[in-house]
């Protein structure tokens, strides 16, 4: 029997059934669902916004997600600058920027989170981990990411991050057991990624290798885990430098 999908007055079900269009391949259907979405309130039109970018960006369409969100941002800025949720808004379209190559922007937006916010551990780790991997001011980008670890001492992602610091500065050993300790408490891609090339740059190409391996298990297709790879000239099935 076919299955016929019926929108609903309710926000929530009506989100749920946009999204539920866009995973059957009907995006557009999905979007178009939403603008029916009330905006009689400050809250329901800030539902919708948020609503709206979260689909964008699961559609890989970031420009737009970070055009449409920019533009409520603007208007937010007039009405009610000093916000929570224009504190959220500047973060997440911080990571839009990210995305969209707009790094001088997104740091900028990070430090309007860490004014608004000043114990959101999430905004000192994302500023400081954009500037570790980039290689820029790296004293800065540390003194930032042990805020973070002071904020939320036990996530696992913040604890990369630092990790990473550490190597960028060249503490080999320090970054190793950091990113050891991360790598236990949460098995993720980009956490292996970054222990095994601190584990390449030590020397240590077979463990480099088998961290590697154990991040490909986790996900394939981790564009970290693949520019690291490739970057570094190495073949994980011929587990030898090409």
């Amino acid at each position: 029997s076919k299955l016929v999908l019926t929108p609903s007055s309710k926000p929530e079900m009506r989100v749920l059934y946009a999204r539920t269009l866009q995973m059957m391949g009907r995006f557009d259907d999905g979007m178009k669902a939403l603008t029916v979405l009330p905006e009689a309130t400050p809250e329901q039109s800030q539902y919708k916004v948020n609503a709206q970018v979260q689909m964008l960006r699961d559609n890989q369409q970031f420009q737009a997600a970070y055009d449409l969100l920019n533009q409520n941002v603007q208007k937010l800025s007039t009405t009610d600058a000093k916000s929570i949720v224009l504190a959220d808004w500047h973060y997440d379209l911080a990571m839009l920027a990210e995305k969209t190559n707009r790094l001088g922007e997104m740091e900028r937006l990070l430090r309007l989170v860490i004014a608004a916010k000043p114990d959101d551990a999430q905004a000192y780790n994302a500023l400081g981990y954009s500037l570790a991997d980039r290689g820029l001011r790296l004293a800065e980008a540390k003194v930032l990411l042990l805020k973070a670890v002071q904020l939320a001492p036990n996530d696992p992602f913040i604890a990369d991050s630092l990790g990473w610091v550490e190597f960028k500065l060249g503490n080999l050993e320090q970054a190793k057991l950091i990113l050891i300790s991360a790598f236990e408490a949460k098995p993720d891609a980009e956490i292996a990624t970054h222990l095994g090339e601190v584990l390449w740059t030590q020397g240590l190409k077979t463990e480099a290798i088998t961290v590697w391996q154990a991040a490909r298990m986790i996900n394939p297709n981790h564009p970290t885990l693949l520019e690291t790879l490739k970057r570094l000239g190495v073949s994980l099935d011929a587990s030898t430098k090409v």
